[in-house]
């Protein structure tokens, strides 16, 4: 897929996610299958260009190309400022979040709380445009602000005319949160309108639903978030899907222990051991989720404080699992006798 200027193994992209895309969060769903992995929300706020969260959701080192940064803020000279700013220092993308409904990102008009505000939008996307004019330029939206205010359309015919290379747009509202089911008729209808690449996001919890979302909405690509949470081989599932029709085999247990262990040795190396410990235990509870006999794993591996109990407490669930089946298999997907 030619995207923003790249050319892409495949169409398939990780959404932004705070507090989860960082750095080898990115690097492993790229190995898995990604095309894309934009990074977690960066501030537009100069002043916090130096603080430790700041630049460690900037570090890119060793990333698989294209290093896409996502860029938050309402004021049009800031948002500049921090799109030069972050291609300076190794952006090879620029995307701007107005998408995120969270209310401490809402409050000061960032995030899906500047569709309401057209014009601002406007103001934002051709600062950002002309701060970088040798980086491509993305942007990050919902449907509308409300469910009588979907205005989705009209911010992709803005963001066309302002230079914007491609959109991804959530099928929800900013109201709407997380809640409810994503729609996707609005993201079908902004593909008739704009040339340039749409990508569909919201509720893609499978290759199948990958691929009718693919069909229905005649988009380019798709953004896969909160399923890749514990599960990133979903990309390489879904580029297999894709391509041949055929689901891929549950895959291994021995290869998740694999996948999980290389995942922690990263966050440990990337964090410090402290943080490490303390940021590795949601990426755990996500790999284990669903799986027999987690919900006692997870109590208790949540009281573990240091690198050396906490990787043996998964070496040691993990190969109970292997004794029991060599592939991964969730309890939905087991005899009600078995899963109890």
């Amino acid at each position: 897929m030619q995207y923003a200027g790249f050319t892409l193994r495949n169409n398939l992209f990780v959404a932004p996610m705070a507090g989860v895309t960082d750095r080898p969060f990115r690097q492993l769903c790229k190995k898995l299958g990604a095309g894309v992995a934009v990074s977690e929300m960066v501030t537009s706020n100069s002043l916090l260009y130096g603080s430790a969260k700041t630049l460690r959701r900037a570090n890119h080192e060793g990333e698989v190309d294209p290093i896409s940064v996502q860029i938050a803020g309402a004021d049009p000279r800031m948002m500049a400022e921090a799109a030069r700013h972050n291609a300076d220092s190794g952006a090879q993308i620029i995307d701007i979040n107005m998408g995120c409904p969270a209310k401490k990102v809402c409050n000061v008009m960032a995030g899906s709380a500047l569709m309401q505000d057209e014009p601002l939008v406007a103001r934002i996307l051709e600062a950002v445009v002309a701060a970088v004019p040798d980086t491509p330029v993305t942007l990050k939206f919902r449907t509308g602000w409300s469910r009588q205010h979907r205005n989705a359309p009209m911010i992709a015919r803005i963001a066309e005319e302002s230079g914007i290379r491609a959109i991804a747009i959530h099928g929800r509202t900013r109201a709407d949160q997380y809640m409810g089911e994503a729609e996707y008729d609005t993201i079908a209808h902004v593909k008739t309108l704009v040339k340039i690449p749409v990508i569909a996001n919201g509720d893609i919890t499978s290759p199948e639903k990958a691929k009718y979302v693919l069909d229905y909405t005649g988009a380019d690509g798709v953004m896969i978030g909160r399923a890749a949470q514990g599960r990133p081989w979903i990309f390489r599932e879904t580029e297999h899907y894709l391509a041949t029709g055929e689901l891929m085999p549950p895959p291994l247990v021995s290869e998740i222990l694999h996948v999980c262990r290389e995942h922690l040795a990263d966050l440990y190396a990337f964090y410090g051991e402290d943080t490490g410990v303390k940021v590795a235990r949601k990426h755990i509870s996500w790999y284990t989720k669903g799986l027999v006999g987690s919900a006692a794993f997870r109590r208790a591996m949540n009281q573990l404080p240091d690198v050396r109990s906490q990787t043996a407490a998964v070496e040691d669930f993990f190969g109970q699992l292997a004794q029991q089946d060599a592939r991964l298999r969730y309890e939905e997907d087991l005899p009600q006798e078995l899963a109890a």
